[in-house]
């Protein structure tokens, strides 16, 4: 069993320059790929020149995560794909306990690793931590990371677990469940298109788990930051895009209360002085309720929806209950 660990590229040289030695030297038995969304800097130059061993997959154009991914999949064989951001560093021996994983249970379809913070690695990084699970509304959660409350890494998750989602900065997945699954859905562009795969994953009967034994370090925004307004609009539309395709229940009655959590978030940007963050909100909601039809049709060719949260109310535990770790 093989694996390709593919890099998605967007303008990143000084990323590539400071984490692909690192990915290339500790990545042994598996081959490396960077697949570049059409850079208009010299990424592509460089690696050519410094890295003649990676095999560079050349986009036409920059379709974001989800159809970056589509695109260059499309030519990588090997048997397990590892998705992983720009900015991540990997540690020594860090594809063994994945691979291992994946040869003990062939119903394990999808794997996370844990992803520690780059910048203080005592500490969980948010985009992953040690696990994903999501509420009744669709808002995500990790072990080791609910909302801006991070906890720090005690090894009190170095163990192998089922999840609900795996993060999209380091992502294992089978080739066969990917291309089973018609990989990611390319109208996200980019945020929360894993946690809608491994959703569709979910409702088909795939396993998803998390393996301790693996550690990254994740730098997090470096191609998007949090404080970019269009990241908010990213999140809160494809959040509610992925519950639309992939909930069970009363759809309607998740989409109402969404619609009054969200405005409350917008209201508490506000209140913080972060009015674009508050219009991105908006924004969301109204680019949601136009592809609303096209997602209820999308709903109802995929399987049978079935229970998938353990929390009713993150935002309830959180800021009510004032629960601040998992």
């Amino acid at each position: 069993m093989k694996i390709a660990v593919v890099i998605l590229n967007w303008n990143g040289k000084q990323l590539l320059e400071q984490f692909l030695p690192s990915v290339v030297r500790f990545s042994e038995g598996a081959k490396v790929y960077v697949a570049d969304n059409a850079s208009t800097d010299d990424s592509v130059a460089y690696m050519k020149q410094h890295f003649p061993n990676v095999s560079i997959i050349e986009n036409p154009s920059n379709g974001g995560y989800a159809k970056g991914y589509n695109d260059a999949l499309q030519y990588v064989h090997e048997d397990i794909f590892c998705l992983l951001n720009s900015d991540v560093d990997v540690s020594e021996g860090w594809l063994d306990p994945i691979l291992e994983a994946f040869i003990s249970n062939p119903k394990t379809a999808i794997i996370q690793p844990k992803i520690l913070d780059f910048k203080k690695k005592t500490h969980f990084e948010y985009a992953g931590a040690a696990g994903g699970f999501i509420d009744k509304y669709a808002y995500p959660y990790c072990r080791g990371r609910i909302f801006n409350s991070i906890e720090k890494d005690k090894g009190q998750y170095n163990d192998t677990t089922s999840i609900f989602w795996a993060s999209g900065a380091c992502f294992f997945i089978r080739k066969d469940t990917f291309n089973t699954l018609k990989g990611f859905d390319e109208s996200y562009f980019a945020h929360f298109e894993e946690i809608d795969l491994c959703w569709r994953a979910f409702n088909k009967d795939y396993n998803i788990v998390y393996v301790g034994a693996s550690t990254v370090y994740h730098v997090g925004g470096a191609t998007l930051s949090a404080l970019h307004p269009k990241k908010t609009f990213l999140n809160f539309r494809n959040s509610l895009f992925t519950i639309t395709k992939n909930a069970h229940g009363f759809l309607f009655g998740l989409i109402f209360i969404r619609l009054i959590l969200d405005g409350i978030a917008g209201l508490k940007f506000l209140i913080q002085l972060k009015p674009l963050h508050s219009l991105a909100i908006l924004k969301a909601h109204f680019s949601f309720y136009s592809h609303l039809p096209k997602l209820l049709n999308v709903r109802k060719s995929l399987p049978q929806k079935k229970n998938y949260y353990n929390t009713r109310s993150i935002v309830w535990s959180y800021f009510i209950k004032k629960r601040r770790q998992f």
